[in-house]
């Protein structure tokens, strides 16, 4: 699919060098089928990363992909997890073992072009659908307190059940961060990082620098990265930013913070670790090229 006019719009204010990048992260399902797998156990090359997490319960990494959900880790091949090629876009984790996530069912599979609001509680081994099968596609999502929050066809949808969604703002965004408190709504625009205090039912102007990706692991830890893969954090909710370091393989394509120390960084060439609160970071996976 093309990309959204906001994707567009953020990709011309970094210049044309990401475009490819996000229109692949937008395309429809992947190509490849998968054989059945209880356990990740199938090593292949990353591509076309969508989101990044990190299992409570064991500290296990995920990168969702065009191609099915993987897990990493420094030294070791990208493992497949459970049966599914899926084309895993929105991505995020809930709980010990517990992920969400949307996108578009693999060629060939039983699963819909969009398959809506999807949920594993086995750590991505097998997917239950929750809401909006055949109807939505989220390109992003974050919870906070019990609340889901998601970005799908231009405009902020929040569900407290993952059954029924209450439509709310609309905006040209590429991504979304809640506050741990779950009071703020942050969004990634055009025109900076812009803000909304009544769960997304209305958003500020941008303000500060442009970022692409951001996660807000504590109240006073806030990263974004740009589009070029300068990685800032924010210790007042977005209104000032400061620059930490350029992620490796610079344009981005995922970002997560587990804690104030510990950052995940998805770009070009690979997904790459920091445990120093963003300064230095090692590679644990790279990218197929």
């Amino acid at each position: 699919m093309t990309a959204r006019p906001a994707v567009r719009t953020l990709l011309a204010v970094a210049g044309a060098s990401i475009a490819s990048l996000v229109l692949a992260a937008c395309g429809g399902g992947a190509s490849d089928t998968a054989e059945s797998s209880d356990t990740p156990t199938s090593s292949e090359a990353l591509s076309h990363v969508h989101g990044l997490g990190i299992d409570p319960a064991d500290g296990r990494a995920y990168v969702a992909t065009h191609s099915g959900l993987y897990t990493v880790a420094k030294g070791q091949k990208p493992k497949l997890v459970g049966d599914s090629k899926d084309d895993f876009m929105g991505f995020t984790v809930t709980g010990k073992s517990t992920l969400l996530a949307s996108g578009h069912g693999a060629e060939g599979s039983d699963r819909p072009g969009n398959v809506g609001l999807i949920e594993t509680k086995d750590a991505g081994r097998t997917w239950t659908s929750r809401s909006l099968s055949g109807e939505a596609d989220f390109h992003s999502l974050d919870s906070a307190k019990g609340t889901v929050y998601g970005y799908e066809g231009g405009r902020i949808r929040v569900s407290t059940d993952l059954k029924t969604w209450d439509d709310r703002a609309t905006l040209e965004a590429l991504d979304l961060a809640v506050s741990p408190a779950g009071e703020t709504l942050l969004a990634t625009t055009a025109e900076g990082v812009v803000t909304s205090t009544d769960g997304g039912r209305a958003f500020g102007k941008g303000a500060g620098q442009v970022q692409a990706f951001l996660s807000w692991p504590s109240e006073k830890s806030l990263f974004g990265i740009g589009t070029s893969g300068k990685l800032s954090s924010s210790a007042d909710g977005g209104k000032t930013w400061k620059q930490l370091t350029t992620v490796p393989g610079g344009q981005p394509q995922a970002l997560t913070a587990v804690n104030a120390d510990h950052v995940l960084a998805a770009t070009m060439t690979g997904v790459y670790e920091s445990r120093d609160g963003g300064k230095t970071f090692t590679e644990l996976a790279p990218l197929a090229s």
